[in-house]
């Protein structure tokens, strides 16, 4: 994994949380109230031109309600 911006690395996250969060057949507010997030925030993060930092904290607790390990939201090529 190599991002050569911040912007880079938030895009590939909110790629993947989108990804499993689909996936997982939830909706945004459903993962935003399971991950006790606001909706906004959450959406903001899954925005396609997203440069919107995120905790480690707050990804963990994603990573904890969609059931995957927290290093396949780095995944900079995700086969979809």
């Amino acid at each position: 994994m190599h991002f050569t911006t911040d912007t880079e690395l938030y895009r590939a996250m909110g790629s993947n949380i989108k990804h499993y969060r689909e996936q997982s057949n939830l909706t945004q507010p459903q993962l935003a109230e399971a991950a006790q997030i606001s909706i906004s925030y959450l959406s903001k993060i899954e925005a396609a031109g997203c440069d919107k930092s995120i905790s480690i904290s707050v990804l963990n607790q994603i990573a904890n309600v969609l059931n995957v390990e927290i290093t396949e939201f780095f995944k900079e090529d995700f086969t979809k």
